[in-house]
């Protein structure tokens, strides 16, 4: 019996904790979607290697590291420092050359859009 009553307390305690754990997972997925997509709608060139990409190219580049490396980027902050923020083969950082601004850092441009991201509450939903 007393098993029977420590697998029920531990069965309630694992679903309890599921939402918690689903809800956190969510929220940290739609701030890297939301990073993704501005990257791709923000009208700047990115410089990767040396190289300068359209933002749809450097859109579509951070989304494949994503999709190849999702494991390593487990809060926004991770997927900015480990995936968005410089290459994985030469370790150079990536740059953003907006329009009318000096160039930065993506990771410090993405921290910034993170921080204005979470300060207009757009990921808790309506």
């Amino acid at each position: 019996m007393a098993v029977d009553h420590l697998t029920r307390v531990l069965v309630t305690a694992i679903a309890l904790a599921m939402p918690v754990a689903f809800a956190e997972t969510s929220a940290t997925e739609a701030e890297i979607a939301h990073l993704m997509t501005t990257i791709g709608t923000s009208n700047c060139v990115f410089v990767r290697n040396g190289k300068r990409h359209s933002a749809r190219d450097a859109e579509a580049h951070i989304r494949s590291k994503y999709r190849r490396a999702k494991r390593y980027a487990t809060t926004a902050e991770l997927f900015i420092e480990r995936l968005a923020s410089k290459s994985s083969m030469s370790k150079k950082p990536y740059w953003m050359e907006c329009p009318g601004d000096e160039p930065v850092q993506s990771g410090d441009w993405l921290s910034a859009e993170l921080e204005r991201f979470r300060d207009s509450g757009a990921q808790s939903g309506p």
